[in-house]
This record gives C-alpha cells, structure tokens and sequence, in this order.
C-alpha cells in the first residue's frame, strides 16, 4: 500500500510518499481501508516532532480518518489512529466510531477531530448558555465554523474574528452575528455587542498573537480557551492577571481528555455525527487531494491558505 512517511522531523519536505507493506493488527485490532484522510495542525506538529506528538521516525504521519473494516465492511471513523496517511491502518477497536447513514466517508473523515473539538468547547469548555456572546478566532477554519454553528444551536451569539475578508463571508455563512477582519479591535467590539459586559468565552485556537487581548475581552468570571496555537504558545501568565480582569478563567484543553475513553469517544463523535446526518451542521471541505500531494496540503494549512477542512484520498504515487 501507500503511505505518506516522513525519516526525520523537519518542514514539509520530508514528506514522501512510500510504497510499504499493510499494516498487521494485533490484539484487539482490525485492519481497516482508508477511504478519506482528514489534515489537522497535530499532524503538523507531529511531522515537526513537537511534543506531545514525538514518535521516533521513519512514521506514517496523520491521525484521523474513516472507512471500511476489512472483514466485516462496517463503515468507521476515527480521530486518534497514528499512520492514517495511508492505504489501510491497524486499529484498536475502541478508536473506531460507526458511521451512520447519510453520513459519507468524505465528511466523516472532514467533522471527526474538529467537530469533536468544536463540540467540547461549546459544551464542556464553557457551556454556551441561551444569550452569551463569545469570540471565536479563525472562524473560517476547520474548527472555527463548526464551534460557530455550535454556539448558535445553543442560543449563543458569535463575533469572529477572520484574516480576510473572503474568509469573513464564509463566517457570516456558519451564522457568526458580527466578524471583525484582522483581529485587531476585536475586544472593543465584542464589548458594545454585549452592553459593556464582555465575552462569555474566547475560543482561542491561535494563540500568542490573540491570548492577551483576549483577557481583556472577557466578562467578569468569564472564560478563556486556548484550545491551540497555531502562531505559537502565548507569554508565560501571571495568575495575578486573572484578577484583575474580573476574576476570569483559563482553560488549556485538549481532545485526549474529552474523548479519552470509548464511551466518551462514542458518545461525542455520534452526537457530532447525528447532527451532520439530521442537516444541523455544515461540514465544509475546502481542499480534496490525493495522497501523493499531502506536501502541498501542510504548506496551504501553515501558509493559513485553507478554509474549512483538507482531505486527502490514498491512491495515485509520487512525492508528497
């Protein structure tokens, strides 16, 4: 089979794409036909060899996934399967969701890791109660549209922030009620949209350049989630700060934690699911490639150049 392998960490160019032997399961293991590939930052990050993503190459890189178990057909999907970069992957059972009708194997592969994301945040991270307003950051990317037509299923309010302005229509698209292009001013903004109050919650998936000024955005007892970092870890944080901004919160969530059993894995990924099948949420697929230009996929999401979700599609050869 296929695969997209890196031999050293470094830059996008050490992906190469390897013709190397089908994957053998062990215990509990099925071996599974990859149908859709979904492209996320931790295969970035992994790729980079930044922890906690630090396996010992050589590596099929990627996580997340769907497709068809081997023996049995059953349609699946998955978010947390290393070396899904490929033609088939070994997976443990408990890692695999079922699909369910009306869902294809495209758009599962496209909601499962972000879709999840977003649900965590909008739910857990900080419940959005009917009325809240909240900032979501890079609301045209894969996480950001989904986390907005989350919080207005919820009754909330959103004022995204977006980089451009083709990238605002697509926000506008998912419901946010106001975008701000170029996140500056984005603090001012939200709190004349909320009466002076400020955000219930900052979704915060870029980090360094947005995490400072969205403290001072907050309401009172408010709630900053920096769920990623796409420009880099912010500065060290004085808890001091957390009071004097009105004695806010600060979570560093993660995935693993929402979804670090089967049946908490199950039990988010099929309401994510559900949703897209009833029609409830918009899955957008920005970019569909073949698994010989996974390259080119990680230089347009670092280059900030995708919205909505990549894919790629094993099949074809090449370099990556």
């Amino acid at each position: 089979m296929q695969a997209v392998v890196y031999e050293r960490t470094g830059g996008p160019e050490v992906l190469t794409v390897q013709d190397v032997p089908d994957p053998e399961p062990r215990d509990g293991e099925v071996l599974v036909d990859v149908e859709a590939v979904g492209v996320n930052f931790r295969d970035v990050y992994e790729r980079e060899g930044r922890p906690p993503y630090t396996a010992s190459p050589p590596a099929v890189v990627g996580a997340e996934g769907a497709g068809r178990v081997v023996d049995t057909g059953e349609r699946v999907a998955w978010l947390n399967v290393p070396g899904s970069y490929a033609g088939r992957v070994a997976a443990r059972r408990g890692a695999l969701v079922p699909v369910p009708d009306g869902v294809s194997s495209e758009l599962a592969a496209a909601v499962m890791l972000q879709g999840c994301t977003a649900h965590y945040l909008a739910a857990d991270s900080h419940p959005v109660a009917e009325g809240d307003w909240v900032v979501v950051h890079s609301a045209a990317g894969g996480v950001g549209l989904l986390l907005t037509q989350l919080v207005r299923l919820r009754g909330g309010h959103v004022q995204a922030t977006t980089s451009t302005e083709e990238k605002a229509e697509l926000a506008r698209g998912a419901g946010a009620d106001e975008v701000v292009v170029g996140y500056d001013g984005f603090v001012e903004r939200v709190r004349e949209l909320s009466g002076g109050e400020g955000a219930a919650a900052v979704y915060d998936g870029v980090g360094r350049t947005t995490f400072t000024a969205g403290l001072r955005a907050l309401r009172p007892t408010g709630r900053m989630v920096l769920y990623g970092a796409s420009s880099g870890q912010p500065e060290p944080l004085e808890l001091q700060q957390l009071a004097a901004h009105g004695s806010v919160y600060v979570q560093r969530p993660t995935l693993a934690t929402y979804t670090r059993t089967p049946e908490l894995l199950r039990e988010r990924a099929g309401a994510v699911l559900g949703l897209v099948a009833a029609g409830r949420l918009d899955v957008r697929i920005g970019a569909r490639l073949p698994l010989a230009q996974a390259r080119r996929a990680h230089e347009d999401l670092e280059g900030r150049r995708t919205t909505g979700k990549v894919l790629l599609f094993p099949g074809g050869g090449g370099t990556a």
